[in-house]
């Protein structure tokens, strides 16, 4: 796991955000380095997974320079993930085959709260 996120190089229309972690990126930038807090999806060496693990529907953004002291990143549950941008809220879950690559990997998985 990396010490630090890419800072989104973009904040236009090509954002996107990891289904498991809400870290934000460009879709260019999942592709050349994957999600810093998601190595075990692989997006760096199998594109397509980009596609599968992140999505552009999601709801605000925040940076969080350091996880472990900042309130709000223990309220939206990425405390322990690595300082960038994460988005506030997903609209969609993972597909039911990432939820079993995350359990393999005795990674826990919350889904996006429905309101």
């Amino acid at each position: 796991m990396s010490n630090v996120a890419q800072i989104p190089t973009s904040f236009g229309h090509e954002l996107r955000a990891c289904l498991r972690c809400r870290l934000v990126k460009t879709y260019d930038q999942f592709r050349e380095s994957g999600c810093e807090n998601c190595q075990f999806f692989n997006m760096d060496k199998d594109h397509e997974m980009v596609g599968e693990c992140t999505t552009s529907n999601f709801t605000g953004i925040i940076s969080v320079m350091d996880p472990t002291r900042s309130w709000a990143a223990r309220w939206l549950r990425i405390g322990r993930f690595v300082p960038g941008c994460y988005t506030l809220a997903v609209s969609e879950t993972l597909s039911g085959e990432l939820q079993g690559i995350c359990e393999e990997h005795n990674i826990p998985y919350v889904p996006p709260k429905r309101s």
